[in-house]
C-alpha cells in the first residue's frame, strides 16, 4: 500500500506543475527511485583521466578555439598516459535490417569503453545531450562525457552521462 500512496503523491506533484516542467520532475523522481547503476572500476578510472585531461587542456588553452584543437590536445594527453583513444570513428546504424555505414561519428572513443563528445559552443542545448545519449545507446557503452570548452570555468562545461542498457 505504501508504494501506491507514493505513486499518488508523485501524480499529485506532477499535476500541480505546468506541462513543460512535468517531464523534468517525472524524470527526476524516476531517477531517484531507480537503483544506482554501477560502472566498472576501469570505466571510473578512464572517466577521471578524461576529466583531468579536460581541466589541463582548458587551463593551458582557455576557451575560444575550435573543437578540433581541443580534440587533438585531449588525445595527446590521454595517449601520454598509455590510454587508447580513437578519434572520429564512424559507427554504423542498424535499422530494420538495414545498415547505414555513415551513421554516427564519435569524437573520441576511449579504450572502447567511454565516449567523449567535444563542443566549443556558447551553451549546451538539449540536442547536444540527446546526441551523447543516442551515441551511448547505439554503441552499447555505459559512460559518456559531453565536454564544452567554450566556458570560463571548465567545471561548468563537463557533463557526465551514464546509460543503463539493462532498463
Amino acid at each position: 500500500m505504501k508504494g501506491f500512496a507514493n505513486n499518488i503523491n508523485i501524480l499529485f506533484i506532477l499535476l500541480q506543475h505546468p506541462a513543460s516542467v512535468q517531464l523534468n520532475i517525472f524524470l527526476t523522481l524516476k531517477f531517484n527511485c531507480m537503483e544506482k547503476f554501477k560502472l566498472s572500476p576501469r570505466e571510473e578510472y578512464l572517466g577521471k583521466r578524461i576529466v583531468n585531461a579536460a581541466y589541463t587542456v582548458h587551463k593551458e588553452l582557455g576557451p575560444g578555439l575550435l573543437e578540433k584543437v581541443y580534440e587533438s590536445c585531449m588525445c595527446h594527453l590521454l595517449r601520454e598516459e598509455n590510454i587508447i583513444v580513437v578519434r572520429q570513428s564512424i559507427v554504423p546504424v542498424h535499422f530494420r535490417g538495414l545498415v547505414f555505414d555513415d551513421g554516427i561519428r564519435l569524437d573520441l572513443c576511449v579504450e572502447d569503453m567511454v565516449l567523449v563528445e567535444l563542443k566549443a559552443v556558447e551553451a549546451i542545448i538539449p540536442i547536444h545531450r540527446a546526441q551523447i545519449l543516442t551515441q551511448l545507446k547505439l554503441t552499447g557503452k555505459n559512460l559518456g562525457y559531453l565536454l564544452n570548452f567554450n566556458v570560463p570555468l571548465i567545471k561548468d562545461g563537463i557533463h557526465r552521462y551514464i546509460y543503463n542498457h539493462k532498463q
